[in-house]
């Protein structure tokens, strides 16, 4: 699996059986039923008087790519937002951003090429608060931080295999999320750590719920080519005829309430699967993808936001803002 999960399974790999879910094997009843005092929602203020160019109602700034969804949810795309009005907005609500990541194993050696171009080009302007969640704290770098910016180190089992550290990361953040993160952020993203940020990432990318669309199917000309999990027995299966884009697992977020709610059900649904003797084609990524399918995003991110840079730079790609790094996967999963 790369750094965003998904190829196509192999045909072979379906079943006719339907899902079971065990109860017993379920955590503590309280997981649905606990009330989180999160930080106070702000709402937007009146936008202040500015200057910038006038919106056309018959004239859209990106023609050669989707800006809006079926369901209303706006595609981001370099061009489809002014930067400087959005900041006029947001920057006055003194907004905290919060920021996952999970660096173990070798995977620490990442760490600092990630923290150093995301306190270049992240949510600049804002202050950042990055957890970073590892089985050896020492062998994390101290990277200077900006003002208003900090870096919580959370202790964490080690697995045996990644697949087991994927499924985990759910959970993790579900449980941090309940005992630390909603006191603290207003909003939450959640990135895999062996990526790097190239140009600015700033409030154009918040919103309740957001995903990023797989930069390997954003092209795709069917639905039946994404790699769903399509056992029908797993939790995350989801059937030929369904499915609106193919999203990456390395980049997701939104209000910190939404990504505490969507965290737990989508560990719920691995949970089954493991109750079962099942796990998902590609992990907790098709636990994702199932999850949105139902409940859809209210923002999406374009690949801009999830690049591949083994992938050359299409012209619909004015920039590249976030992608993963080089690396031999055998190598630092050993």
């Amino acid at each position: 699996m790369n750094t965003f999960g998904a190829q196509i399974p192999p045909s072979g790999l379906v079943f006719r059986s339907r899902a079971t879910y065990l109860p017993y094997y379920l955590p503590c009843p309280d997981l649905f039923t606990v009330k989180l005092p999160y930080r106070e929602e702000k709402a937007l203020p009146p936008f202040p008087r500015s200057f910038y160019p006038q919106p056309k109602a018959l004239q859209q700034r990106r023609t050669d790519v989707l800006t809006l969804t079926p369901w209303l949810a706006p595609v981001v795309w370099e061009g489809t937002f002014d930067s400087d009005l959005l900041d006029s907005a947001y920057k006055p609500l003194n907004l905290t951003i919060g920021v996952t990541a999970f660096a173990v194993g070798k995977y620490t050696q990442f760490v600092d090429r990630f923290l150093g171009s995301a306190e270049e080009h992240f949510m600049m302007g804002y202050r950042v608060n990055y957890y970073i969640f590892t089985d050896n704290p020492q062998e994390i770098p101290s990277v200077q931080l900006q003002p208003g910016r900090s870096l919580s180190l959370i202790p964490i089992r080690k697995h045996q295999h990644w697949q087991e550290i994927s499924l985990r990361r759910m959970e993790a953040i579900n449980l941090h999320i309940s005992e630390t993160i909603h006191r603290e952020v207003n909003y939450l993203f959640c990135l895999d750590i062996d990526m790097v940020f190239h140009n600015p990432w700033g409030p154009e990318t918040l919103g309740q719920m957001v995903a990023a669309i797989h930069p390997g199917y954003y092209k795709a000309p069917s639905r039946e080519i994404f790699p769903y999990e399509r056992r029908k027995a797993s939790a995350a299966y989801v059937s030929s005829g369904e499915g609106d884009f193919y999203y990456g697992g390395a980049v997701f977020g939104g209000l910190v309430k939404d990504v505490y709610e969507f965290t737990r059900a989508c560990h719920m649904t691995i949970l089954a699967d493991k109750a079962n003797g099942i796990m998902a084609a590609w992990q907790e990524e098709s636990h994702l993808n199932r999850h949105f399918l139902s409940r859809k995003p209210s923002k999406l991110l374009s690949p801009e936001y999830i690049w591949d840079d083994r992938k050359p730079k299409p012209p619909e790609l004015r920039v590249i803002r976030f992608s993963t790094v080089s690396k031999n996967y055998k190598e630092i999963r050993d």
